[in-house]
């Protein structure tokens, strides 16, 4: 993987051994996704053992499913207006001034989180983290498309450090599991040994690194030879809908609703259908935590399995949307089937299936990190993924945890858990489907390099 900066003009970029800033800057990319992944998936799993703690809420009841749908929704509908925002600010004032600032936003939110004595306080603290997080994610991937060039080693650098997210749910998996084995050795927290809390409190040690570390790194060459030279144009959001972009702006938007409506309306649900599983009921409350996160694990292996299957296809397409379109059809199949008889089956076919759901949808979440910085300018790269992102994905699509949770209710039967996972099953299907027709509309980048 080779790479050196590009700038504007004429000039085609050349192939040379990447500098050791560089890699630092992979690195620090890396880390980044890790903890933003991390803040993302901690809620899921963290999320019906807390509501216990704080509001002595059981599952099943309405004020747990209207805590639940709070929770899973209003913190990413947050991120997604000021994830928006953060883009438009990454192409305002620059990429690493933009991802410093949401560092710092959200760490001090994480560390402050494992504290809250209501879940009030859990939902505004919350907020502020996953608004962070949307802010650094968009910065972070216009930042790195911008330092690599040449096609072929974006591509790679784009999908390589994002493998990383991996690391972010694995890191979820192992602090879960030793909070909730080792809580009662640990200091107390709000004058308690809440395992929950521990998990919170241990997402803020990624943070340190990066905020050591990324106030010395380099600002995108593309955006400050614009900014030297006063060719950067200022940017709108109205330009997004410009007849050059519309098509562009409104497909995006929607397919990316859909592809974190799969995440959201699906796979955050997991935690709360495992404790009803046939070989989990008789479990005690310990060996049940335990059991969600060794289920979460193989969340975690698909997380890495996805990114890597991604790279590989992606240095060989040669067109976007076939690409695209053949990850969503084994998804359309893939996530209804296993939420379907997950209830029957039982742990170990549960386990398999969330392997393969989370490798297929993970890799459709690379493709869109790449696709994006490929079809906007310099001057609209983060708002354009902004957009996209955080109105689509975060504030549209994060909106079917809320939907699954009240088609459960709908549902006829008398067990929650059951209910949950056929509403999940349903989601998964109808999400893929709509993805599936909508990438007929996708355009298709033009050529390799990133648009002036």
């Amino acid at each position: 993987m080779v790479s050196t900066p590009l700038t504007t003009g004429s000039r085609i970029p050349t192939e040379a051994r990447l500098t050791p800033v560089q890699w630092a800057v992979c690195f620090v990319a890396a880390l980044g996704f890790a903890f933003d992944i991390y803040e993302v998936i901690l809620m899921s799993v963290i999320l019906r053992p807390a509501l216990a703690d704080l509001g002595g809420l059981r599952p099943g009841t309405p004020e747990f499913d209207r805590w639940v749908s709070l929770l899973l929704y209003v913190p990413y509908a947050a991120g997604g207006v000021f994830g928006l925002l953060g883009g438009y600010l990454a192409d305002r004032f620059g990429r690493r001034r933009v991802l410093v600032w949401s560092i710092a936003i959200y760490s001090l939110a994480a560390l402050s989180s494992a504290f809250v004595t209501s879940p009030g306080a859990l939902l505004i603290l919350r907020c502020l983290t996953i608004v962070g997080v949307c802010v650094e994610y968009v910065a972070a991937v216009a930042w790195l498309a911008e330092l690599f060039p040449i096609a072929r080693q974006r591509e790679r650098v784009l999908g390589f450090t994002q493998t990383s997210t991996a690391l972010g749910g694995l890191m979820v998996t192992v602090g879960y599991y030793v909070a909730v084995t080792y809580s009662d050795r640990l200091p107390q927290i709000a004058g308690g040994h809440a395992a929950w809390r521990y998990t919170l409190l241990f997402g803020v040690l990624p943070t340190i690194p990066l905020i050591l570390v990324r106030p010395f790194l380099p600002e995108s060459p593309v955006w400050r030879e614009k900014k030297a030279l006063g060719t950067l144009r200022l940017p709108r959001v109205s330009a997004l809908f410009e007849p050059a972009y519309r098509r562009t702006t409104v497909v995006t938007t929607a397919m990316m609703a859909l592809s974190l409506a799969a995440s959201a309306g699906v796979m955050l649900h997991l935690p709360r259908i495992i404790p009803g599983l046939p070989d989990v009921r008789g479990l005690t409350p310990v060996q049940i935590e335990q059991t969600v996160s060794a289920v979460h694990f193989f969340e975690d292996l698909g997380q890495f399995a996805g990114r890597l299957l991604f790279v590989l296809l992606v240095v060989r397409a040669t067109k976007q949307r076939p690409l695209l379109r053949g990850l969503l059809v084994p998804c359309m199949v893939v996530f209804p089937l296993v939420l379907a008889v997950c209830p029957q089956l039982g742990l170990r076919w549960l386990e398999a299936g969330v392997f393969l759901a989370t490798t297929l949808m993970v890799a459709q979440f690379s493709f869109w990190w790449n696709y994006l910085p490929r079809v906007y300018p310099t001057h609209l790269r983060g708002t354009g993924e902004g957009f996209a992102a955080n109105v689509g994905g975060r504030m549209i699509g994060t909106f079917a945890a809320v939907l699954t949770t009240w088609l459960s209710a709908t549902i006829p039967g008398d067990d929650v858990f059951v209910r949950l996972a056929y509403a999940a099953a349903a989601m998964g299907f109808f999400v893929y489907a709509g993805g599936l027709l909508l990438s007929f509309w996708l355009p298709e980048p033009k050529g390799g390099r990133l648009p002036e």
